[in-house]
């Protein structure tokens, strides 16, 4: 006998019917059948006897029903065993990213992720979307994604990648035909932003705090596709990932603008609790982030 058949029974005597054990096991009424001959001529005996139109065990099948509990129970414990010998892949990753243009690839790198290892839950933690340094100190996130490194000896970053920021202009902006915008070309502008605060903001942090440029206006928008349509209008510009924005160039009014003569380059990392001893699965989890990302969305 094998362990299908003794799925089999299980199914049928814990579901009630054999409607039931079908869906449950994907089998088509043919094949359970089948698989229950082959079951009971193996015995030499029958399994389940027929009793007002519902099945009920004979002695013989109590006796493979106990069986099958012993032998299931003890082959998923075991299998369970195994995977946490070899992964350590029972657990929880809390995750938050400080960049929303992270969204574009985060969610169907975790998805890939999670069938690699289904035990491990993936949790995002929105909240700590402006302050992910100070969550994952707090134990609130286990792993931020940051573009701004700060130093602190209780912190670790693992590199993943680096791309390269360009602002987003109108085909009629007076940048269109510009090689590159240095920040003073800001002062006449509307700046569209993501979020306040503008500490938090690349085109600020990097271009415009430095030189002490403040834009003419600057309007947050947390919806990234509104904000292109308002820049298609020429109603301002705003700063994008080149790699987020290619798929949005194709067709459209829209041009893209370097940052500076040698473009603004940024490095984006994973930071972690630097003392902290994190299971295994973690670090196949960073590793998978660095492969994935680079294999996937192609940012540079």
């Amino acid at each position: 006998m094998e362990i299908r058949h003794l799925k089999l029974i299980k199914a049928i005597v814990e579901e009630g019917s054999i409607t039931k054990a079908i869906d449950k096991l994907h089998l088509t009424q043919s094949a359970l059948s089948h698989q229950l001959k082959e079951a009971e001529y193996q015995l030499g005996t029958a399994i389940f006897l027929r009793v007002n139109k519902k099945l009920v065990l004979t002695k013989a099948g109590e006796k493979i029903y106990e069986l099958a509990n012993e032998i299931l129970n003890k082959l998923n414990e075991t299998q369970s065993q195994i995977k946490q010998m070899v992964f350590g892949e029972f657990g929880e990753i809390r995750i938050s990213t400080e960049c929303f243009s992270s969204y574009h690839w985060l969610p169907s790198v975790l998805k890939q992720f999670h069938l690699l290892y289904p035990n491990v839950e993936l949790k995002i933690v929105t909240e700590a979307t402006h302050i992910p340094l100070q969550k994952l100190l707090e134990n609130t996130i286990d792993i931020a994604i940051v573009s701004d490194t700060v130093k602190d000896n209780h912190i670790k970053y693992t590199e993943l990648f680096q791309d390269e920021m360009v602002m987003v202009v109108s085909e009629n902006h007076s940048w269109a035909d510009k090689k590159y915008i240095v920040a003073e070309d800001f002062i006449n502008e509307h700046l569209i932003i993501h979020s306040l605060p503008m500490e938090t903001v690349t085109i600020h942090q990097f271009l415009l705090a430095p030189a002490k440029v403040s834009p003419k206006k600057i309007t947050p928008m947390p919806l990234t596709e509104a904000s292109l349509e308002m820049v298609k209008a020429d109603m301002g510009v705003m700063s994008m990932a080149k790699w987020a924005l290619q798929p949005h160039l194709k067709n459209t009014p829209l041009k893209a603008v370097k940052i500076g003569k040698n473009g603004l380059k940024r490095k984006h990392y994973v930071a972690t609790r630097a003392n902290e001893t994190y299971p295994d699965y973690f670090q196949h989890f960073i590793n998978f982030l660095q492969h994935e990302i680079n294999l996937q969305w192609n940012i540079q």
